[in-house]
């Protein structure tokens, strides 16, 4: 046979196994994100709180009694009652008030339907809205009857104008004129309290907390003995208060106090004065100002505004306590070339000292102490005064007040000086270097963690 075309001899070969690197590392990362999430999952979270600068207004309500240098004017005939001035007017002494005629009078303004107002009304009616516009809260509805008020005073000066033309006008045998002897402020409204003083108020008056007001105004029908208007003859002016003993010895110090009044949204300052009477304390405000924009009250509602402390503002759920050894300060040295702070540690078998770093969590500076971790130091440690032969036992502990700074990563325990107090947050000093700055953050929720704890 011919050897021409022999088969040719087949070779199979076998795929050998091939690593994949991109499943491998697909794996790692899956791996890594489940415990990832395992660990989210289980451990405590915690919250975290930047701090801010903040401020505590702590005030108190009250309803008091006005009192004020008044005495009403009554008539002595029937007739009808017709004004000079208008209500809230300043009056100086001899100048007519009112007169009671023997007919009601009608005005010019009063007989057209149509009623002109001067360029002046219309600039004030519009200036006064405007304001309201401007400063209106709708949580305090009271600033709307008091603009209701002014705009009334304004519409009524005209019809004023001609009243006071029309009654200077009439003959003498219809009217019976009553000028005052008194510079003072006319009010169209009594209420029989005006004989009142500061020493008989009591708490009946106080409790009552309304009063019986008659308001005058022209064409209205008297008899004689019935109040025609009341004069307001000095601008100082009291509110009585009833004060409980605990707020009693609070402002016991105090001989002005900052007012707020929510009527007209007005914050005065008034003097203070605490007495007790029938074992009952009250407080008297007086004020030198603002008279006339409540002198047709009696009872008024105020807050006395006895706080308003300003510092870093932090939520009361931060705060932890925690203890640690107090030292002179004179055992602290730095080690060597080091400027570390740190204190010397005796050993006693071999008659030596050793520097060891300690890290100071506050100072008391009128005390000369130092306040050292627990954790970090054993309770028999014995510490060397600096170049000196004396020694101390460490043991004496005490607590500061201190918040968990989580700024680094990891819990660091702050110690605060609380200034003041809300129902949810502290107002705590600042610019001690051993406390927090504006800023820094903080767990919401202290007692979740403990010293160099890592925060995820």
């Amino acid at each position: 046979m011919s050897k021409g075309n022999e088969p040719t001899s087949i070779i199979s070969y076998k795929n050998r196994g091939s690593i994949n690197i991109g499943v491998i590392l697909f794996g790692v990362i899956f791996i890594y994100l489940v415990v990832t999430v395992i660990i989210y999952i289980t451990s405590a979270h915690v919250t975290v709180y930047e701090v801010r600068k903040g401020s505590i207004l702590k005030d108190s309500a009250y309803t008091g009694f006005i009192v004020r240098e008044e005495k009403v004017v009554y008539a002595d005939t029937g007739g009808y009652l017709n004004f000079y001035v208008s209500d809230k007017a300043k009056v100086a002494a001899g100048a007519n008030v009112f007169a009671i005629t023997a007919d009601k009078i009608v005005t010019h303004t009063e007989a057209t339907e149509e009623k002109k107002l001067t360029a002046d009304e219309q600039d004030r009616i519009l200036t006064k809205t405007q304001n309201f516009i401007e400063t209106f809260d709708g949580n305090s509805f009271s600033d709307v009857y008091t603009l209701k008020s002014d705009l009334e005073t304004i519409l009524q000066s005209n019809e004023s104008h001609n009243r006071v033309e029309q009654l200077n006008a009439m003959p003498a045998e219809r009217l019976t004129v009553y000028p005052t002897n008194t510079d003072g402020v006319i009010s169209y409204v009594t209420d029989g309290h005006e004989e009142m003083t500061l020493e008989s108020v009591t708490t009946e008056e106080l409790h009552k907390a309304t009063a019986s007001q008659t308001e005058s105004g022209n064409n209205r029908e008297v008899k004689s003995g019935d109040p025609t208007y009341k004069l307001v003859t000095s601008e100082t002016w009291s509110v009585v208060i009833q004060l409980d003993e605990e707020t009693a010895k609070e402002m016991a110090e105090n001989t002005k106090i900052e007012v707020h009044i929510p009527k007209g949204d007005l914050t005065l300052w008034a003097k203070l004065n605490i007495t007790k009477k029938n074992d009952i304390t009250y407080g008297c405000l007086t004020f030198d100002k603002s008279m006339i924009q409540y002198i047709g009250d009696r009872y008024l509602d105020v807050e006395l505004i006895q706080t308003n402390q300003s510092g870093l503002k932090i939520p009361k759920t931060a705060k932890v306590t925690k203890s640690f050894y107090v030292i002179p300060e004179t055992y602290l040295t730095q080690g060597g070339n080091s400027k570390d702070t740190g204190v010397l540690l005796v050993d006693e078998e071999n008659d030596s000292t050793t520097f060891t770093v300690a890290e100071i969590y506050y100072r008391d500076e009128e005390e000369g102490l130092a306040y050292l971790d627990p954790e970090v130091f054993d309770s028999q440690t014995v510490l060397a005064k600096p170049e000196s032969a004396e020694t101390m036992n460490l043991g004496e502990e005490r607590s500061l007040d201190g918040v968990y700074n989580i700024n680094k990563g990891y819990a660091v325990f702050k110690q605060i000086e609380i200034l003041n107090e809300s129902d949810e947050y502290y107002i705590v000093k600042e610019g001690n270097s051993y406390s927090l700055s504006n800023y820094d953050h903080i767990a919401l929720d202290g007692s979740s963690l403990s010293e160099n704890d890592v925060v995820y």
